[in-house]
């Protein structure tokens, strides 16, 4: 019998705000809208345990603003051991058989003294560590669990939950990825674009220090992208045709080292890989509106950008931070956190942002996934071009920080 933390500790089944979704995006909306306001009732409901948390075998790239973010929510100290940050980064466009990778853009400072502008953080201690602080906070977790349906009513959504047990809230938020089902549940219509490509996702040994270095290399079928972990280690995003991508995965495992070595180089010596390999298709997805009465949409499952910018999951925590500061002042005016002319503060701050994003994410794979050599020597100008403005590259810089347009409070290490 699925027994919930809220069932042992005797809470009620009434909640303020209920997330469907126990990733990042959900567990860190959790943990500061209780941190905030801790008079307010707050579940989540994920459909893995615990312990599948720890199996996860992905690192993120996080901005400084998402870095500042979780500190303010108490837990970076916990991950910051395992966080390896990232110093340098270097562009280079170049075919896949050139012997010589010119490198045409480099990126390399720091926000403040000693902050780079970004870590790189295994996902098992980041999300682990969120959701250990939820419960902590006295976040209810019904996991493993899943919503299966929901009611909007007058003054709160009834959700059915898939054990077969209803709970009421005056806001539900889908925080439950790119697929979302609740998402069609509420009836938001999506725009998608299939690139018909797919991020092969790994992690290599080498023989050589990466020094905090990260590398994007455009090539004719995508960027591959060389992203230092802690050691002599390095997480690699390889996109690729999705047909060719599958051979690759599902290949065997010399034929996916040989194509992985002719991608990666050898400046950093012998590689070898690390850890299992998995592709995931990648695709622009926005819905056309993050909000509804007593609904509300946040990370994946209101956008689904191109990783080519590197900026999904820091729009995740943008979100999260958002929504939640969004849901905390009008809960200190005395409001209905659940309406939909609340929601609307919400949706202004961040869906233009996010069009924004995903329209320049979808031009940057256009331009940069090819290998005509006409568009190859306008797309080479303009990189040295950026890599001699130094305002323009501050400008880049933070946008990777996380810092760039209104940025909400958590992310600029504030409380709410």
């Amino acid at each position: 019998m699925l027994m919930t933390i809220g069932e042992a500790n005797g809470h009620s089944e009434q909640f303020d705000v209920l997330i469907a979704g126990g990733g990042y995006v959900g567990l860190s909306l959790a943990l500061a809208i209780k941190q905030s306001e801790s008079s307010l009732n707050v579940a989540v409901v994920d459909l893995r345990p615990r312990s599948a948390i720890e199996n996860d075998p992905r690192a993120s790239a996080i901005a400084a603003a998402a870095s500042r973010m979780l500190d303010q929510l108490g837990i970076w100290y916990k991950i910051e051991g395992e966080a390896q940050p990232i110093n340098e980064m270097i562009v280079t466009d170049s075919k896949l058989h050139d012997s010589v990778r010119p490198v045409y853009l480099t990126f390399a400072g720091e926000v403040e003294d000693g902050e780079p502008f970004a870590h790189m953080v295994p996902n098992n201690k980041m999300v682990g560590a969120l959701h250990d602080a939820c419960v902590d906070e006295g976040v209810v977790m019904f996991a493993p669990e899943s919503v299966k349906d929901f009611t909007v009513k007058q003054n709160g959504v009834s959700v059915k939950l898939g054990s077969g047990k209803t709970v009421e809230a005056k806001l539900l938020v889908a925080a439950d990825g790119v697929k979302s089902r609740l998402r069609g549940l509420a009836g938001i219509p999506v725009n998608h674009w299939n690139y018909k490509q797919s991020g092969i996702v790994t992690t290599v040994a080498h023989e050589r220090p990466h020094n905090g270095r990260a590398e994007e290399h455009f090539l004719p079928a995508g960027p591959f992208a060389i992203l230092p972990l802690k050691g002599n280690r390095s997480s690699i995003v390889w996109t690729e045709r999705s047909i060719e991508a599958d051979r690759l995965v599902n290949g065997d495992d010399f034929t996916f080292e040989i194509e992985l070595e002719r991608r990666f180089g050898h400046h950093l010596g012998k590689i070898e890989v690390e850890g299992p390999r998995k592709a995931f298709p990648l695709s622009l997805t926005l819905a056309r509106s993050f909000v509804s009465n007593r609904f509300a949409l946040a990370g994946d499952a209101a956008h689904g950008i191109h990783p080519i910018a590197g900026q999904g999951l820091n729009f995740g925590f943008k979100d999260a931070a958002a929504l939640a500061e969004v849901i905390v002042n009008a809960h200190r005016l005395g409001l209905d956190i659940g309406a939909e002319h609340i929601l609307e503060d919400y949706q202004r701050w961040r869906r233009f942002d996010t069009l924004q994003m995903g329209v320049t994410t979808d031009l940057l794979n256009r331009l940069f996934s090819n290998d005509l050599d006409p568009i190859r020597a306008v797309r080479d100008l303009g990189l040295g071009m950026v890599e001699r403005m130094p305002f323009l590259k501050g400008h880049f810089i933070g946008e990777a920080a996380g810092m760039a347009g209104p940025t909400p409070k958590l992310l600029l290490g504030n409380p709410l």
